[in-house]
């Protein structure tokens, strides 16, 4: 039999069930992000860096245009970290094959040395925890951050897996 402090009912959850939900999250995503931090800090970067880097790296050729959309941030906030980004090296800007106007976005060898030295740490930690919890618990894990993430979003996942 389940201990009923930490299995959640389904159909009823009391306010420490969901206090603790949000707890979680900020401690995994503190936890998850912590030696990437490390990692940017060298490079005088933040954060928003790696957003921009890992989204580069895993859609090359992306348009800054969707690049926008999936950050939902201001064109004046990627273009601060882009232009650094580009400055230095990280990525490169194309213009589009259809339309000249459209900027597409690349990452160069460095940005690739950059994004994988990142991310290799960070998929480790979800494979660890992945394999941990069971294929069950990672349908379950994957249905809740779908659920926590709003419907534009979650169209980019729901659509791939059909």
């Amino acid at each position: 039999m389940p201990d009923q402090k930490t299995s959640a009912n389904p159909l009823f959850l009391r306010d420490e069930d969901l206090r603790q939900g949000i707890e979680l999250l900020f401690f995994a995503y503190r936890d998850f992000t912590s030696r990437g931090d490390v990692i940017l800090a060298k490079h005088h970067f933040g954060r928003a860096h790696h957003r921009v880097v890992y989204f580069v790296g895993r859609y090359p050729e992306i348009p800054v245009s969707e690049l926008l959309e999936i950050l939902a941030i201001t064109k004046q906030s990627l273009s601060r970290v882009l232009s650094q980004l580009v400055r230095e090296g990280y990525i490169v800007q194309s213009a589009g094959t259809s339309d000249r106007r459209q900027r597409l976005l690349r990452l160069t060898e460095k940005g690739h040395a950059l994004e994988q030295e990142i991310t290799m740490e960070q998929r480790a930690r979800i494979a660890a925890a992945y394999k941990d919890a069971g294929a069950i618990a990672v349908e379950g894990f994957r249905k809740v951050m779908l659920g926590i993430i709003d419907s534009r979003s979650q169209k980019r996942f729901l659509t791939k897996n059909k």
